[in-house]
């Protein structure tokens, strides 16, 4: 028996449409499973639909910043084995440069709709017992702080924190609830940042001591391993997948 075959279930993955959400879910229908896709971007969206293996698979064109997202993801998600909590975004600026605007943008996203999607899902029996939570937090979350980054590596300690809590809270349902910690992944949310130049991140990522950042798939292979009966005793943990960079600090 493949103890990592994800054979038979269901999952849901926001913020499905690039990135890590993209490679997850490619892997998770390779291993078997069929998918529920959410992500802002429909035509990126319907690209990682289109790509996925099996049959039977479902998409939700949806927005996570506007209110009103997660209901519209419940109202249509069928029960559930499987859950990531992908979909986040990545606000550059200085502490100094803080505002109640920005606060709120980021926290909403990132800490406050999976959140609130998750509990949702649970109060409307979606999520079956024995299934498996992944939040993707960030090493930013945990004490690998990056210059520029105060607002979202709070939000990411939050989700880290709460990810801890319902480990405890579900656990006699042996619903599990962990999350993956990377450090810097090739996603769009790098390229498209406006403030980190290419040259800077070239030059950051010598910092790492495998000398790179992550590519997506390997991150989405740390969320498989948590999806599956592999990690079956695995909960209220944070997986690490950072190339080594934590060492240096």
């Amino acid at each position: 028996m493949n103890p990592f075959t994800l054979e038979g279930r269901t999952i849901l993955i926001t913020g499905a449409s690039s990135g890590i959400g993209r490679a997850a879910a490619l892997l998770c229908s390779q291993m078997g499973a069929r998918m529920i896709l959410t992500g802002r971007n429909e035509s990126e969206l319907q690209k990682t639909f289109d790509a996925l293996s099996g049959n039977h698979h479902m998409k939700i064109s949806v927005d996570l910043r506007l209110r009103g997202g997660g209901l519209k993801i419940m109202d249509f998600c069928p029960e559930i084995d499987g859950l990531v909590n992908n979909a986040g975004i990545v606000e550059t600026l200085p502490a100094d440069f803080v505002t109640r605007e920005k606060l709120e943008g980021v926290f909403d996203v990132n800490m406050c709709a999976p959140i609130l999607l998750f509990e949702g899902l649970i109060e409307r029996g979606k999520i079956s017992d024995g299934a498996s939570v992944v939040f993707t937090s960030s090493v930013d979350g945990n004490g690998n702080y990056t210059p520029g980054n105060s607002v979202y590596s709070a939000s990411k300690a939050a989700v880290s924190e709460y990810v801890r809590a319902a480990a405890l809270r579900f656990a006699g349902r042996n619903i599990r609830v962990n999350a993956v910690c990377p450090g810097m992944t090739e996603t769009n949310l790098l390229r498209d940042n406006k403030v980190l130049t290419p040259e800077i991140l070239a030059e950051d990522a010598k910092n790492y001591p495998m000398k790179r950042y992550a590519k997506p798939e390997e991150i989405a292979a740390g969320i498989v391993y948590l999806l599956s009966s592999a990690s079956s005793y695995v909960t209220g943990t944070e997986l690490v997948i950072d190339g080594g960079i934590t060492l240096n600090h």
